[in-house]
């Protein structure tokens, strides 16, 4: 059967409730595209973490994951 390309993406924001209970290897496989990290929380070792983490999970399922940082733009106030 052939598969086709998908062009519609999911994205999903990574976070602490993803560091629990293989919740991160389960999104994945349950079909992320893209996983999403919101540089203004959390320390770079935390996202360096995680990235890793996707990296080491995303060629163990086989699948292409995108990574997307996430930077705060200006505040208009």
């Amino acid at each position: 059967m052939s598969r086709r390309l998908r062009r519609t993406k999911i994205v999903t924001t990574l976070g602490p409730a993803t560091d629990r209970d293989n919740n991160l290897e389960k999104v994945i496989a349950a079909g992320a595209n893209v996983v999403r990290m919101n540089f203004s929380h959390g320390s770079p070792e935390d996202h360096k973490m995680r990235a890793d983490k996707v990296r080491e999970i995303a060629a163990k399922l086989g699948r292409h994951v995108a990574i997307l940082g996430d930077l705060q733009g200006p505040k208009i106030r």
